[in-house]
């Protein structure tokens, strides 16, 4: 499976970190889509520096059928600054429409209320984006973890245990459909 996480500076590190290294020790590959090139500056809790990310990929130059599933870290500045990337927005539009295992956490939801893919979804986010998750036509729960067919979100940080847990088994879910589909469609021989 080939995971695009969609972030861009000011990504909460360990909702990037995390994630992936989970993704990863289940078998799949994490690719990093951006807004630019080069690196991504992540932060600790929003406002400290902390590590530099390399970008695998620009968003104008990916597809979704490049991928299997999507992955949407929070840190408030990532998702707001790719809620107004118009290639960003058709991106995780398309991820959902064609039913891409996708995770979001914190505040990450903020990418899928202006991608207009939350209405009668059930999730979880950052306290602050649940008015905006409600304005969209959303359900929100809160709870640790949240899932709603391929769609898994947390609240933040404090989750990502199980946030992580939870999204190598629904994507591996979906990875075994994506088999089984595949073995129907192959003609008798």
């Amino acid at each position: 499976m080939v995971v695009a996480i969609l972030a861009t500076d000011g990504v909460e590190e360990v909702e990037l970190t995390e994630p992936r290294a989970a993704l990863e020790g289940a078998g799949a590959q994490a690719v990093l889509v951006s807004l630019h090139d080069g690196e991504i500056q992540a932060m600790h809790r929003d406002v400290e520096p902390a590590g530099r990310f390399r970008v695998d990929k620009v968003v104008n130059d990916v597809s979704v059928a490049d991928f299997d599933g999507l992955l949407l870290p929070g840190g408030t500045t990532n998702p707001d600054k790719l809620r107004q990337n118009s290639h960003a927005v058709d991106f995780v539009r398309g991820c959902m429409h064609a039913q891409r295992p996708t995770g979001v956490i914190c505040h990450g939801p903020w990418t899928l209320v202006e991608a207009g893919v939350v209405s009668r979804r059930t999730l979880t986010s950052y306290p602050s984006v649940r008015t905006d998750i409600r304005n969209a036509g959303g359900i929100v729960v809160d709870g640790e973890v949240v899932v709603d067919g391929s769609l898994v979100s947390s609240r933040g940080p404090a989750d990502l245990p199980q946030f992580c847990a939870k999204i190598v088994d629904v994507f591996a879910d979906a990875t075994r459909a994506m088999v089984g589909d595949a073995r129907r469609s192959r003609p008798a021989q």
